[in-house]
């Protein structure tokens, strides 16, 4: 349904024939609770038994995995690139959950999403406000990618990687291995943090209404600025899940990915009202 300042804007806009589209005030935002954080991923679970989805993001993983074992078995450096790469992923979960936020609309409106539709949700990614999105969350992975490579090079040298197990000797027991976890764990953070606070909602609400990509992010930062305790929480519960879903590897996030990115659906209704 659309909002009443949405209707008035509309209004205004069909006597001069124009097309109106949202500013991020225009929409209010509401208060998220832990509760509001466990409906919704009791909501995603239901949404992924309704229509399971772990096909599509094992598609999405194995050719990764598979590029990374390759890379290393064909000799070159990318060891010490390979817990970076992992970890940013992360950075891309929303491109890889667009499929997953419109099984959640249709579901919502009481329609069935048929994998034959997928051309039509591809076809939405490279328009308007979501291929801006997109390019900024691949830069924003390229960019870490680059920094955690240079650091490694500044603390460990830029000669060739040992061996997997004397590599994680290196790793664990120096000062500079040290110092890499640290300091590479707090500049993914600072990432992490920045890519939450700024697409929490930003991509559900692309999706869904006729916003452009800065209306989208800054509604993304309203919801954060009003919800700073709650999405710190559901940023460490995403965390927390995904290291979970890794450690079982291909099946469990087969599982984790596709009910996060369901859940994330819920919670942009949750936190965007829109009459």
């Amino acid at each position: 349904m659309v909002s009443a300042v949405e209707t008035h804007h509309a209004a205004r806009a069909e006597t001069r024939g124009e097309i109106v589209v949202p500013e991020a005030h225009d929409y209010e935002i509401r208060t998220l609770t832990i509760a509001d954080l466990k409906d919704a991923v009791r909501l995603g679970y239901e949404d992924f038994r309704a229509k399971p989805s772990h096909m599509l993001v094992l598609g999405f993983v194995y050719p990764l995995g598979a590029a990374i074992v390759a890379g290393l078995a064909l000799g070159e450096n990318l060891l010490p690139l390979v817990f970076p790469i992992a970890a940013g992923l992360a950075l891309l979960g929303p491109v890889a959950a667009i499929v997953l936020y419109e099984i959640s609309r249709r579901r919502e409106q009481g329609r069935d999403f048929e994998w034959s539709d997928l051309g039509a949700v591809f076809e939405r990614m490279s328009t308007g406000g979501v291929a801006v999105m997109i390019a900024g969350l691949f830069a924003a992975f390229g960019i870490w990618v680059f920094i955690a490579q240079l650091l490694f090079q500044s603390l460990l040298g830029s000669a060739s990687t040992p061996p997997p197990l004397e590599f994680v000797q290196t790793i664990l027991s120096t000062p500079e291995g040290w110092t890499l976890i640290l300091v590479g764990n707090a500049i993914g953070f600072v990432f992490a943090a920045a890519v939450l606070a700024t697409n929490i909602v930003s991509f559900p609400m692309l999706l869904e209404r006729q916003v452009g990509a800065p209306a989208a992010v800054v509604t993304s930062l309203r919801v954060t600025a009003k919800n700073p305790i709650t999405v710190a929480a559901w940023g460490l519960f995403v965390a927390l899940s995904l290291l979970a879903g890794g450690l079982l590897f291909l099946v469990g996030l087969g599982v984790i990915v596709p009910v996060l990115g369901h859940a994330t659906w819920h919670l942009y209704r949750k936190a965007v009202a829109i009459p």
